[in-house]
């Protein structure tokens, strides 16, 4: 957490907290979902998370819907991500550590190519 020295550090915190709201709620034709239940945390969903965000941040990336859910049943693989790009199948991709979910970001939602090393087998 940022210390906070003066109203200009809290209106900076207040700004970025305000930008990745948006992003998290913003509508778009790509989906990621991220598994957020108990297990999920517990297996480092957050920072999975945060590095999800961060890419779209950095990268600019739009019409992209970033949302969490809670346990989605799968507890060995978590934490688990889903991406759903317009009409095609979800992908579900387990054990995503924020190392994965930047190659995730990159590969599979900037470019299209699915890491199958990660994919969940149905």
């Amino acid at each position: 957490m940022p210390t906070v020295k003066s109203l200009e550090d809290l209106k900076k915190i207040r700004e970025e907290a305000l930008q990745k709201r948006e992003i998290k709620a913003a509508p778009g034709s790509i989906q990621i979902v991220v598994g957020m239940g108990t297990p999920g945390i517990a297996a480092g969903a957050r920072d999975t998370l945060k590095a999800i965000l961060t890419v779209i941040e950095e990268k600019h990336l739009t019409n992209i819907t970033v949302r969490q859910t809670g346990n989605i049943g799968m507890d060995s693989w978590e934490p688990i991500v889903q991406v759903l790009v317009a009409d095609q199948p979800a992908i579900s991709y387990g054990k995503v550590s924020p190392y994965v979910a930047r190659q995730i970001m990159e590969q599979h939602v900037i470019g299209g190519k699915i890491l199958n090393d990660h994919v969940i087998p149905a």
